[in-house]
């Protein structure tokens, strides 16, 4: 399973990256859909690895993603 939550991690930083998004946008971002987060709670689950679903799916929301093939996690 560590393997899944890694790659996943890999996953949002570089779609992060893509959009030229920072943590603190990416907060910003998260209030819209729910989530109350700020940027260093973002950055330590972004280094540790150890993102939830909900995380995950807020931030494919926050970052504009309409699809998600899963073989990118």
């Amino acid at each position: 399973m560590f393997w899944l939550t890694d790659k996943t991690r890999r996953f949002i930083k570089a779609e992060l990256k893509r959009a030229n998004i920072i943590c603190e946008a990416l907060a910003e971002r998260l209030k819209e859909h729910g989530l109350t987060e700020t940027k260093a709670p973002i950055a330590n689950k972004l280094s540790r690895g150890t993102v939830r679903v909900t995380f995950l799916l807020a931030n494919l929301a926050a970052l504009g993603m309409e699809e998600l093939k899963l073989w990118d996690l």
